[in-house]
């Protein structure tokens, strides 16, 4: 429910606006503006919402919170209005539009602007004007309207003919202090889309439909978990072959044998194709890849919940917030605040170099953690062909190609931590991240790349000096 007329009246009346200083802009979202003012030895922030079914103006006990960005508007309001002093606030009869005449640098030779806030819930705006009445900015453009940069708005002309009068009556509000305090309180707990109720519950559906996602996931590696977990009778299986391999003839599809681990009879599968031997190595082969493919589902089991707890305590601290400004700028961010540093420290080496950044994952831990959390689809890879070794990833920089000199430093690189830096030279394999596909069932780490191209390198001693002068570290 938006303001009255009469509502507007009061408040502006309590309040007491001219004479009063604009110090600093605030534009917490699209749709809400606030003022921070000070003088008469009170400082107070000014709250103007254009939120649909919630438009209002008034003092604000919560607070302002910064956009992560500059916003346009408020960065107008910035360059034009802060350092300047109110002349009026007033409401242009009971059309609920309220006019701030704002003036800076003083009655001779200053600027005087004009601030129109129009809090009708169909067409909720803030309009900045000269004298004239030319339109200098508008929170929401409008072209249908006229309500750009250059259009006019003087709304003065249009109610000066307006001769009908509308009744209504100031609300009557629980609690104690001002109706400005009131009203402050009553639109946090109600106040359409910046309210704390509705905040609260988009928060709760938000989270609620990421859990769900993560649960169902760590339901499928638990399953996972449990297929893998039976992998020691592959091993058996692979053994019964090998003690009865006189038993065997080429062509048999299965082995029955005893059972010297568990007891009974054992009925294995075998390939007519295959000798026995080879049987029992496939068979030891498939728990070779069990047992890396456990370990690997019990990391992403164990990193799943983790998030899962990390996702309820971002929750509950979500629903804990009391300021509805607050809560709306966490929520765009998921529930983190954007000023917070990442605690997740990237592993390897980095190198900083021309503006680039180089990294070397120096293990097969590395290079998974770098591909799973620090690189991107459009990051470069680099990798020896013939030897094993680190990976070489070069970040991408926004509207940059990497240049053949920075190319060469990771090829040099990749090249020095491989085992084939003795050789000092070969060949390397090198193409974006969006081309790596995992190895199913291979170790942490195992890629195989599509759309590599080939890169030949020859070691050069004094680019690597070069390069160990950039090293960095400890970098997040």
């Amino acid at each position: 429910m938006s303001l009255n007329w009469k509502e507007i009246d009061l408040i502006l009346e309590e309040l007491n606006l001219p004479g009063l200083w604009i110090q600093k802009v605030y534009q917490s979202a699209y749709d809400v503006l606030c003022l921070q003012l000070y003088g008469r030895g009170k400082s107070l922030m000014l709250l103007a919402a254009l939120s649909p079914g919630a438009c209002r103006l008034h003092e604000t006990a919560g607070g302002a919170v910064k956009s992560e960005r500059p916003l346009r508007f408020a960065e107008f309001c910035k360059a034009h209005l802060v350092n300047g002093r109110i002349e009026e606030a007033a409401q242009l009869g009971d059309n609920r539009i309220v006019r701030l005449v704002i003036r800076r640098g003083g009655a001779v030779g200053g600027l005087c602007y004009r601030c129109y806030i129009r809090l009708w819930s169909n067409a909720a705006n803030i309009i900045v004007t000269d004298e004239r009445g030319t339109i200098l900015d508008a929170m929401r453009r409008s072209p249908k309207r006229g309500e750009v940069t250059g259009g006019r708005y003087a709304p003065e002309d249009a109610l000066a003919a307006s001769g009908e009068r509308r009744e209504f009556h100031v609300r009557e509000l629980s609690g104690p202090g001002t109706f400005n305090e009131k009203i402050d309180a009553w639109y946090a707990e109600h106040g359409g889309a910046l309210s704390l109720e509705a905040l609260r519950e988009q928060a709760r559906k938000t989270f609620d439909s990421g859990s769900r996602r993560l649960e169902a996931s760590l339901e499928r590696l638990r399953a996972k978990e449990a297929d893998y977990a039976s992998a020691d009778s592959l091993r058996e299986y692979g053994d019964i072959i090998m003690a009865n391999l006189g038993a065997v003839k080429l062509g048999d599809p299965w082995l029955e044998a005893e059972n010297f681990y568990r007891g009974g009879t054992a009925r294995i599968k075998l390939d007519p194709r295959m000798s026995p031997a080879a049987s029992a190595e496939r068979y030891y082969d498939q728990y070779r890849k069990a047992k890396n493919g456990l370990a690997e589902v019990q990391r992403e089991i164990a990193a799943g919940e983790q998030e899962l707890r990390k996702l309820k305590q971002t929750l509950e601290r979500l629903l804990g917030e009391t300021n509805p400004l607050i809560l709306h700028k966490l929520l765009k961010n998921k529930g983190q605040k954007p000023a917070a540093p990442s605690d997740r420290k990237r592993p390897g080496l980095s190198f900083r170099r021309k503006d680039w950044l180089l990294i070397v994952g120096r293990d097969a831990g590395e290079n998974d953690e770098l591909l799973r959390r620090h690189v991107k689809g459009n990051d470069l890879w680099l990798h020896a062909r013939d030897y094993a070794g680190s990976y070489v990833f070069i970040k991408q920089r926004p509207g940059k190609s990497v240049p053949l000199d920075i190319l060469l430093d990771g090829g040099n690189l990749a090249l020095f931590y491989s085992k084939g830096r003795g050789n000092g030279e070969g060949n390397l394999f090198y193409t974006p991240v969006k081309y790596l596909r995992r190895a199913k069932g291979g170790p942490p780490g195992l890629v195989l790349p599509t759309h590599e191209k080939n890169l030949r390198v020859r070691l050069d001693p004094a680019r690597l000096r070069e390069l160990e002068s950039c090293r960095i570290e400890k970098e997040k």
